[in-house]
């Protein structure tokens, strides 16, 4: 089951060793302007104190923090900063670790579940986040830890996604059950999982439309796959996961709410991270929608997807 892996980051990190240094890699630009900041506010105020606050709410706030997410992060440094209990700068950022740990973790409070029979991931997001690489990337960390992956086409509006599709599968050794473009996306689903309920798959990993004539449209797709994956397998999708932009920062935190709301989404997966100065994203998207981060992308190659960590990631933002 997808929540066993996870739910099992030490593991995985024992696995990589390399993990919290690709993490670190990922986050950079943000840590640049996000940790030398601090250093320069502190250097300028000499003490931390409220003013040292409020200056620093303005560098969470430009790290795409949101503005509701800094303000719980620094309520609770006010109290602090007001009786001088902010010893220096190093005092201030483990604070703020714990504040944005904290975040974190509460939504990451997943408890597993059981799945009997083939996991069914449903993922869907808008065109041009990087919703079909992501998958590939998935269906190659899924086989990487000796999974059985099926591959489902149901995208069929968009014909390139189709071939964009078979090309991971090629890459990754894993079958895609397709139709031509403009087929029925449910009846495309229909045949993947009942293959691969056959043949005792492990995963089957679905690709959706990122967009159709109107939102309604597309949400009303997305709600017939529902149904259709049900048909076969009772309790399918066992996971909705939404892929998201990182460059698109808060902007793209609209999108998530309507597919949130819509297409039953629990976990976020997070692409080019690499590619922000605001990776502070992360925290908001965790609060205000109350999702889970589940894997965050760092490149372009097939093993550039890293589930995502919390305490890493906070020790990279202040490493």
């Amino acid at each position: 089951m997808i929540q066993t892996l996870f739910g099992s980051l030490d593991e995985e990190k024992n696995k990589k060793p390399g993990l919290l240094d690709r993490m670190k890699e990922a986050v950079s630009r943000t840590r640049e302007n996000l940790s030398e900041r601090i250093d320069e506010i502190v250097a300028f105020n000499k003490e931390i104190d409220a003013n040292t606050l409020d200056d620093l709410e303005a560098t969470l706030i430009a790290a795409d923090l949101g503005t509701g997410t800094t303000q719980q992060v620094l309520e609770a440094l006010r109290e602090r900063a007001t009786h001088r209990q902010i010893g220096n700068i190093d005092e201030l950022k483990r604070l703020l670790k714990e504040q944005i740990a904290g975040i974190l973790n509460g939504a990451s409070n997943v408890p597993p579940r059981s799945v009997n029979g083939p996991e069914v991931i449903l993922v869907v997001g808008v065109n041009g986040t990087g919703k079909t690489t992501t998958i590939g990337k998935l269906a190659n960390t899924l086989r990487g830890q000796g999974k059985t992956v099926l591959l489902c086409a149901s995208d069929t509006f968009r014909a390139a996604a189709i071939e964009q599709l078979e090309v991971w599968g090629s890459r990754t050794g894993v079958e895609v059950i397709k139709t031509k473009p403009g087929g029925d996306p449910s009846a495309v689903l229909f045949d993947a999982l009942t293959a691969a309920k056959a043949r005792n798959t492990d995963y089957v990993i679905v690709d959706t439309a990122g967009r159709l004539h109107t939102k309604q449209n597309l949400m009303a797709e997305l709600e017939k796959m529902r149904r259709t994956a049900q048909k076969v397998i009772s309790d399918a999708p066992h996971e909705t996961l939404l892929v998201m932009d990182a460059t698109t920062g808060q902007n793209g935190l609209q999108q998530a709410r309507q597919f949130t709301q819509s297409a039953g989404v629990s976990g976020i997966v997070l692409t080019k991270l690499d590619g922000t100065a605001k990776g502070g994203v992360v925290v908001a998207i965790s609060r205000e929608l109350g999702l889970p981060v589940r894997y965050v992308g760092v490149g372009e190659k097939a093993g550039d997807l890293l589930p995502f960590d919390s305490q890493a990631f906070v020790d990279s933002l202040f490493a």
